[in-house]
């Protein structure tokens, strides 16, 4: 027998009462509330999986038990959830009708698009194999908003670098055209977690973000690296290790623009440049492949 996540809160609050146990009722009354949120549908493309993992190490605005719990209500999500084989493919299905046009469609890594989208396949529908290009193409219009999770799905990324046999492309270019809004690129390898986070709410609570040419949020992406590096101004280094500016040394810093030193990483204790290792631009459109050059270690 299947019930819904609604259900079974219901019951375990009444077995709850039932049994005079203690239970927080606000709580459950938020996680029913979630219910009603514009729910989450995550696909995994060609990736890593890196930004799932960064995403679930988030500590800013909340923890992932609370986002999962009491934000948002993720539907589809082949990392997290428990189903799989066809009753996924339905719950995946059944999401997107029942939400159509009102959904957000996370989309990490990027999408194979040689030998008709084959190299990479998420499962069956229909008696016939479903790809992922399948998959963007078909969910990505009926999505109130398309977020790409990460470089991969924003830019193409480690993916879609030379010789690039499985012919990667970004979510925007799949979909070009294709969306009301425009493709929300969450640049980065992997995306911040609490970028990732911050926009899903901000996107329940307050709609479309402020982009910049790169389809970024200029909220996260509206800083250079190396204008907030706590190198700057510190002279050249002529080493990893010791103390100076790292742009003689290759750093992308001066022209990759991320929340890097602002909100650092591992629960805000660090940075590559803090970790003494020059900025790879990890968040440019043209990572991996030909990362820009910083013009200025000042």
């Amino acid at each position: 027998m299947k019930i819904s996540r609604r259900d079974f809160l219901k019951w375990s609050a009444a077995t709850a009462v039932a049994l005079n146990l203690d239970l927080d009722m606000g709580k459950v009354n938020t996680v029913l509330a979630a219910e009603t949120d514009p729910p989450v549908i995550w696909l995994n493309g060609a990736g890593c999986s890196g930004c799932t993992i960064s995403t679930l190490n988030v500590t800013n605005p909340t923890t992932i038990d609370d986002v999962l719990l009491n934000k948002i209500s993720l539907k589809y999500d082949t990392t997290l959830m428990t189903q799989s084989g066809d009753s996924a493919i339905q719950t995946l299905d059944q999401a997107a009708n029942t939400y159509n046009g009102q959904f957000i469609l996370v989309v990490e890594g990027a999408v194979p698009t040689g030998a008709s989208g084959n190299y990479c396949v998420i499962g069956e529908q229909n008696g016939s194999p479903l790809t992922m290009q399948q998959t963007v193409l078909k969910y990505g219009p009926m999505a109130k908003y398309v977020v790409a999770a990460g470089t991969c799905a924003a830019f193409g990324g480690v993916s879609a670098t030379s010789p690039n046999s499985t012919s990667c492309q970004s979510v925007k270019t799949v979909l070009s055209g294709q969306t009301t809004n425009p493709v929300i690129n969450l640049a980065g390898c992997p995306v911040h977690p609490t970028v990732m986070v911050q926009t899903l709410l901000n996107l329940i609570l307050t709609g479309m973000p402020a982009l910049d040419s790169n389809n970024r949020p200029t909220q996260y992406y509206g800083s250079t690296v190396h204008n907030k590096c706590p190198r700057r101004g510190t002279g050249s280094a002529g080493q990893p290790g010791v103390v100076g500016c790292y742009w003689g040394l290759g750093c992308k810093g001066p022209n990759c623009n991320n929340v890097c030193p602002s909100m650092k990483w591992n629960n805000g204790v660090s940075f590559c440049v803090l970790s003494n290792y020059p900025c790879i631009g990890c968040a440019n459109p043209t990572f991996p492949t030909n990362p820009l050059l910083g013009s200025t270690g000042d």
